[in-house]
């Protein structure tokens, strides 16, 4: 990080440039191969691009691998509880509608346990991005069955084969009402992962990111010919979508499809298949925090309601 001041107010605030080891906290711990890796990579550069002060910036996350996300940045954090990351980064930005918030989740944590805040923060469309880091299976617990496990996968809770066709997490989340950015990348397309993440913090609502995410351990093979194969994986393509011509060049299967059209995404995340890009965005989607936000209080003004709240309870 370096500071400078101009000749004229060396008195004020120094203009503070971030890299993005500036943002860098310990050393991750996941696995070697872990496409969580890339994401953490991809988060510190959108990070550096946009010069988010790490004071202004909050990251939240539930339980699982991915979420120890936060503990890897050096802005604020907050570890909370299995399904819970959406519900308190809500109540973050509320609360302080100047804070850059994202929300990361697996797809246990997003899909299972979290999957009615998961249906309401959509439709409150609050003003921040959610990451689901989407490995298929329960990892940090080892192999259990998901919701996007996909069917007849082996894991520890269904050793023949997960026997329910795997959740959608794209149609769910573009079959509730009031949604306003849903989109598609993987942790091996490092270019596209990145765009994907600029284009979701540069939206002005709730953007939902679903992240492909490799498990070497547990779901090594899950992905291995999409990676393997580039032309295994189709990438949408319009001018309105996101745009990444490494990745467009690498992957030349392409689609265009318009993302103002909520009937023809549906129908590309109910065909399946590997797909990346932006499936859909309305920015003049209602945004709840834009109409709901907590007044602003003073420090004095905070002890004084929390005080009244304990005496509520005085015996």
């Amino acid at each position: 990080m370096t500071a400078t001041c101009t000749l004229t107010d060396c008195g004020a605030a120094p203009d503070v440039e971030y890299s993005m080891d500036d943002y860098a906290g310990p050393v991750a711990r996941w696995c070697p191969g872990c496409g969580d890796h890339s994401v953490l990579s991809a988060a510190q550069r959108l990070l550096a691009t946009h010069q988010m002060a790490p004071e202004k910036t909050v990251f939240v996350s539930g339980i699982g691998c991915s979420s120890r996300f936060p503990h890897y940045l050096r802005t604020y954090g907050f570890h909370g509880i299995h399904g819970r990351a959406l519900p308190i980064s809500t109540g973050v930005k509320l609360a302080r509608p100047d804070l850059d918030v994202f929300a990361v989740m697996g797809d246990g944590d997003c899909c299972s346990i979290g999957a009615a805040h998961w249906i309401h923060a959509v439709r409150y469309n609050v003003n921040m991005v959610a990451l689901l880091l989407d490995n298929n299976i329960y990892g940090l617990t080892k192999k259990q069955t998901s919701p996007t496990t996909p069917q007849g996968f082996p894991s520890n809770t269904q050793p023949r084969g997960s026997i329910l066709p795997p959740m959608n997490p794209l149609s769910v989340t573009l079959g509730v009402t009031n949604a306003s950015f849903v989109a598609q990348t993987a942790d091996w397309a490092p270019q596209h992962l990145y765009a994907t993440l600029d284009a979701a913090y540069r939206h002005r609502g709730f953007a939902f990111v679903r992240i492909l995410q490799r498990c070497p351990i547990w779901t090594a093979s899950l992905f291995r010919d999409a990676v393997q194969d580039p032309a295994k994986v189709e990438v949408l393509v319009h001018e309105k979508g996101i745009h990444d011509a490494t990745t467009e060049a690498i992957h030349t299967n392409h689609l265009d499809h318009d993302p103002s059209d909520l009937n023809a995404a549906r129908a590309l995340a109910e065909e399946g298949g590997m797909r990346l890009g932006l499936f859909f965005h309305d920015p003049t989607n209602a945004c709840y925090d834009e109409t709901r936000r907590v007044p602003g209080y003073t420090p004095e003004d905070r002890i004084a309601i929390l005080k009244r709240e304990l005496d509520r309870h005085a015996v």
